[in-house]
């Protein structure tokens, strides 16, 4: 397959470049940019000058990191990027690079600080800290600090054990802040970043679903011309979306392959294609090869194996189906579902460190570079938040926009063990009932993912007067902003005693249900 580089946002609209030094942060601040309208791209460090170049920002940002800014090849910034042509607000380690950079030192703290911090603000009438209260709570994170400011910096705002927590070289348009503005736990970090776009930048904030789909739209029907498009729907929201966003552009000349392998939630399959046949009036093609996936999965337990025999038989069903279309109707582009994370994520070189692999990635519609389309990425530069509020402008339902992820392998991760199709149904109904629950008590969208688990776990019961011995549903539920971490959720506990009584009595083969309270990390989300 041949990538087509979509055109960045950044050719319409205002910019923001978030310079990443490793932080844990990084895409929370692009993302929390955004949320403030205005476009922002992460650049690496280490590629920062040919990005920047390219991207003409209107201001740059400096992220957090691990190292320490003394260290010998510690992540640096070609110094004339910090000269004053673009401001440059410095966040935690990018503030330390600029006091370094410039002149001024920064050495190890006497004490680490993580966690909160009472901020002191010394220039009310700062841009950067005009309206904020005299006192206000900041999260710190950091090893090191900033002993001495370089020549024609001040500073504007001081906690306890961090002195020099703000600092500000207004003339040229510089300032640093100790401090994570980006995280939650600094409950006016939106308003500095604010301060810092609109009064400081002169971003006009017009980064929008509209704005998007206009442009994006218009983008995709010059690459395509008069040429056939095919999407695979698998009815998570990024397909989904691409899927709408791409009809829009090209109607009847994008065929829809929905691959129902069998592992789906219940009623998924009928509910992705009534959505898109009767509400989009979208050409779609279901082909249902269950038999075949469960085939290849008979015997197995080992999770890898399950995803890697499931992957396969994807490739080979979707292959089979995209030739025939592709002789048929002239079909030249294929479209893909890729996020902004995933462009991000595949642009670490080998100036990163590469992780170890924890399991295989869920999405099974990786397909082989053989396939001879050109690639349709419409969303490779939107976050997960950014796709929902464009599928709800393009029209799709809220079931559909705000469904949870589900991965690729389906429910043949979550019955853990071997995969039959009655281990398989006793699931499905047991999710059915969770996620059922979970929405009529108003639970639905205050959780970011929720499943139930079957376990190969057999345990002894009693029902009515007769002894049982049947398998065990584990019920997950997790809170997360970017599904690298996750805090499992705190439902309560009435609700859980409902979803549990209504699974035992509800679902053959279950006679105990219990709650996973394990965050990510340790645990991962999914239990396979």
């Amino acid at each position: 397959m041949q990538r087509h580089n979509s055109p960045t946002p950044a050719r319409h609209h205002d910019v923001i470049a978030v310079v990443d030094f490793g932080s844990q942060y990084t895409m929370l601040i692009a993302r929390r940019v955004r949320e403030l309208h205005v476009y922002s791209e992460v650049v690496p460090w280490f590629h920062a000058e040919e990005h920047l170049s390219r991207l003409r920002p209107r201001g740059i940002i400096l992220s957090g990191g691990p190292a320490s800014v003394y260290e010998p090849n510690a992540p640096s910034l070609p110094r004339h990027w910090l000269d004053g042509r673009v401001p440059v607000l410095g966040i935690c380690y990018g503030m330390q690079l600029l006091v370094h950079t410039l002149g001024g030192r920064v050495a190890p703290a006497q004490a680490r600080e993580y966690g909160p911090a009472q901020l002191q603000v010394l220039e009310a009438d700062h841009p950067l800290l005009r309206n904020l209260p005299e006192r206000t709570t900041v999260w710190m994170s950091h090893g090191d600090r900033v002993d001495e400011l370089p020549p024609g910096w001040r500073v504007i705002a001081r906690t306890e054990n961090a002195p020099y927590a703000m600092i500000t070289d207004t003339a040229n348009r510089r300032f640093g802040v100790q401090f994570h503005p980006e995280v939650a736990h600094t409950p006016h970090g939106r308003d500095i970043l604010a301060h810092f776009l609109f009064d400081v930048c002169g971003c006009r904030g017009d980064w929008t679903p509209a704005a998007f789909i206009e442009e994006t739209t218009a983008a995709i029907r010059e690459q395509v011309g008069d040429a056939g498009v095919i999407v695979g729907l698998s009815g998570g929201v990024d397909s989904a979306v691409a899927a709408a966003l791409v009809h829009r552009a090209v109607g009847d000349r994008l065929t829809a392959i929905f691959v129902d392998h069998g592992l789906l939630r219940l009623g998924e399959a009928d509910q992705v294609i009534r959505t898109f046949q009767q509400a989009f009036q979208m050409r779609l093609i279901a082909v249902n090869a269950a038999e075949a996936f469960l085939a290849d999965l008979e015997g197995v337990t080992d999770p890898e194996e399950k995803r890697r025999r499931i992957g396969h038989r994807f490739i080979r069903v979707f292959e089979a189906e995209a030739a025939r279309l592709a002789q048929e109707r002239n079909i030249r582009f294929l479209v893909q579902g890729t996020l902004y994370p995933d462009v991000i994520e595949s642009a670490a070189t080998d100036d990163t460190a590469a992780a170890r692999t924890i399991k295989t990635h869920h999405n099974v519609g990786g397909l082989p570079e053989k396939m001879a389309f050109e690639l349709i990425e419409p969303l490779r530069y939107l976050f997960k938040d950014e796709v929902r509020a464009v599928g709800k402008a393009l029209g799709l339902p809220d079931e559909i926009v705000w469904r949870h992820p589900f991965p690729g392998p389906g429910l043949a991760i979550r019955c853990v063990g071997e995969v039959t199709p009655e281990r398989l149904e006793r699931l499905r109904r047991a999710d059915a009932i969770f996620l059922e629950e979970l929405k009529a008590a108003g639970l639905y969208r205050e959780t970011a993912q929720a499943f139930a688990v079957l376990l190969p776990v057999r345990t002894v019961g009693v029902m009515g007067d007769y002894r049982t011995y049947a398998e065990v549903i584990a019920l997950r539920a997790v809170t997360s902003e970017d599904f690298m971490t996750a805090d499992w959720a705190r439902l309560p506990d009435d609700f859980l005693a409902r979803v549990s009584t209504r699974i035992v009595n509800e679902v053959p083969g279950v006679n105990r249900v219990v709650y996973d309270i394990t965050s990510k990390p340790p645990g991962t989300i999914e239990w396979e």
